[in-house]
């Protein structure tokens, strides 16, 4: 008979207007909760049913002790979730009828641990749930413990809710675990004084993750003497799609906007009609191997005086921007004239656009005279390859293997093919031609240019790719593309480079949709002294768009050996795998609203569960601990 499928879903309103409150809090605390209670009555005037304000909303962080920091200060002048701070805002809830994320520095274990956190209060004025960062920002090591507890999804009439908190935001693994378990609303408080924030991070995890992104910042900064960075403010609400309502940069400010959770379950993109559907978790398990087991445990920490790896100091790589003009023979005689310009020009390394060769739709159009047509391509280019210099030359073609089709990338040198990879992930206009390879790119070691690997076109857009080849030790990850809209280059591709501190050399081709020139993102390397911006906002290269040109770059080897996003903060040590089992589950076993699934409700493993909101029951919450859970048949349905 047919297969019994389960439904796990509560019901949720088809819109909802969400608050975001931008504001600086100083010292004094019972001023701070007058300030905080006031945007939350502003809020509701607004006609707002959820309101979210800036990280520690509770008090400005002058933790310090004869001018070091000192974690004992930070725990006494954090907030207990019994104290007066938390209960105003819970009163104040209650009165209003409104949710309520706040950001709160809360107290862990006496006498000197803390943590920073957001609290969740519903409109009955109960503390729904309590997260807790799990990726702290550089200074506040020094101060404050991660939350090292399961991610936690809050099933409610707004929604599935998923929190964050500000660098948890700037890598990826909080926004893609909390998609997979079923959010479809992040509610981010931030504390940054960083403009990647809402020109990166905020609308990228929206769009990557296909998931409404409610986040608060603060804003200004009163200060006369010292640190003179102001919070950047910028607050945002960001649709599925990356459509924004943004607040001031430079001021107390509040926006209001209407959320529809149910777009967050279509899961539709510019690069493709599921972007869920289209991951690969049976190739993700890297995410979850321990820290120590990883090739990139050599690469923790500050750049080393020697390099784990022999190799050049820097690698002179060419951006070669061209693609389909005129006639084939044209086109063919314009890139190898491109490769024998690089060569002259003392380049070790150049990247074509994906596809460059075809005119645009001709691939999807006959697939297999485009098989042929590759096989001749490929020909050409090995015989093009300079053979006195060392160049090598990364570009993709269609591949036919054993009657099947691949897109392909190619890395060739002077003595011949070095290394090719499938592409694993395949957007809508790939798949009905296209088979997806079997395996990421391997990380190959070229003594002439390092540690390298390829990625092709709309995979910079999934997070898991760039990743995992960074935990493998990559150094440089060739990208022949097409970008398909703006943000692919200006976000994605940025923010892969530096949410995993590698070279990313994207190539694309001159008619792209996106109307942006090829682009290489630096790794960067962090020597101490930088303006925050810089540490955060990685710097790039550009060719000019629908321009043929060659545009020449050196890459430093060192750069990718260094993963310190300041003093403390490791981007690629500072993660938890034993929290992201969900990145490796199959797609159709996911603990998702719109999944109808096989798996038995009972089956789930309850960190992958979101908790059901229940307005009769009151949960108890232990700040030490992760919250109470549902049991294995508790809130659910078949």
């Amino acid at each position: 008979g047919p297969a019994v499928r389960y439904f796990n879903r509560i019901p949720f309103k088809e819109k909802w207007t969400a608050a975001v409150a931008q504001f600086f809090s100083g010292m004094d605390v019972a001023e701070n909760l007058k300030t905080t209670v006031g945007w939350m009555r502003k809020a509701k005037e607004a006609g707002a049913d959820l309101i979210v304000t800036p990280e520690n909303s509770n008090r400005d962080r002058q933790y310090f002790m004869d001018g070091k920091p000192c974690k004992k200060k930070a725990y006494e002048m954090s907030e207990a979730l019994d104290g007066d701070y938390v209960m105003g805002c819970q009163a104040t809830a209650k009165e209003l009828g409104i949710w309520a994320c706040i950001g709160v520095d809360i107290k862990g274990q006496p006498p000197d641990t803390a943590y920073i956190a957001q609290v969740l209060i519903r409109p009955d004025g109960e503390i729904e749930g309590v997260n807790k960062k799990h990726v702290l920002w550089d200074y506040e090591y020094t101060l404050f413990e991660s939350g090292e507890e399961p991610f936690q999804v809050f099933d409610t009439e707004l929604g599935r809710l998923g929190l964050f908190l500000c660098a948890d935001g700037i890598v990826p693994e909080a926004a893609r675990m909390l998609c997979l378990m079923g959010t479809q609303v992040f509610l981010n408080s931030l504390n940054s004084r960083g403009p990647d924030e809402m020109r990166m991070h905020i609308p990228l995890r929206s769009m990557e993750n296909g998931v409404w992104h409610v986040a608060s910042n603060c804003v200004g900064n009163p200060n006369t003497v010292g640190l003179l960075w102001p919070w950047t403010g910028g607050s945002q609400i960001v649709d599925p799609m990356g459509n924004r309502i943004t607040a001031s940069e430079e001021h107390d400010d509040m926006i209001v906007g209407e959320v529809r959770p149910f777009e967050s379950e279509l899961k539709k993109s510019s690069w493709t009609d599921d972007l869920i559907a289209q991951r690969r978790p049976e190739l993700y398990g890297a995410m979850c191997k321990g820290l120590n087991d990883l090739p990139c445990a050599t690469m923790y920490g500050p750049a080393p005086e020697v390099l784990p790896y022999p190799g050049p100091e820097s690698v002179k790589v060419a951006m070669m921007q061209l693609s389909r003009v005129h006639t084939r023979e044209c086109t063919e005689w314009m890139t190898t004239r491109q490769v024998a310009y690089a060569a002259k020009r003392g380049a070790k390394l150049g990247v074509l656009p994906q596809l460059w060769c075809f005119a645009r739709g001709e691939v999807e159009k006959d697939p297999q005279a485009a098989a042929d047509y590759s096989e001749t391509v490929l020909k050409i280019m090995l015989d093009a390859a300079p053979k006195g210099n060392g160049l090598f030359v990364c570009f993709s073609l269609v591949e036919r293997d054993g009657g099947k089709l691949y897109h392909t990338a190619y890395l060739i040198g002077p003595f011949g093919l070095v290394a090719k990879y499938r592409k694993a992930h395949l957007n809508s206009t790939e798949r009905p031609w296209a088979t997806p390879g079997a395996e990421f790119s391997q990380v190959h070691y070229v003594p002439e240019l390092g540690r390298v690997a390829m990625m092709l076109g709309d995979e910079v857009w999934i997070p898991e790719v760039s990743r995992i080849l960074a935990l493998e030790g990559v150094e440089i990850i060739m990208h022949p593309t097409d970008w398909d809209r703006v943000e692919a280059a200006e976000m994605a591709a940025t923010e892969r480079a530096s949410e995993n501190k590698i070279h990313l050399v994207s190539v694309t081709r001159l008619d792209c949709p996106g109307k942006i020139g090829s682009q290489t993102t630096l790794a960067g390397e962090f020597i101490g002294d930088e303006p925050i911006p810089l540490m955060r906002f990685n710097a790039g290269v550009w060719c000019r768009y629908n321009v043929e040109e060659q545009v020449l770059v050196d890459l430093k080897r060192r750069e990718p050996h260094c993963k310190m996003m300041g003093f403390h903060l490791d981007v690629l040590k500072k993660r938890f795998p034993h929290l992201y089992g969900v990145c490796v589950q199959p797609t159709g076993d996911l603990y998702t609203w719109r999944n109808t699934t096989k798996t038995r409700p009972g089956d789930y493993k309850d960190e992958h569960l979101p908790i059901r909101s229940s307005f009769s029951t009151k949960r108890k919450h232990d700040v030490y601990f992760p919250p109470q859970r549902p049991t294995a048949n508790e809130g659910k349905t078949s």
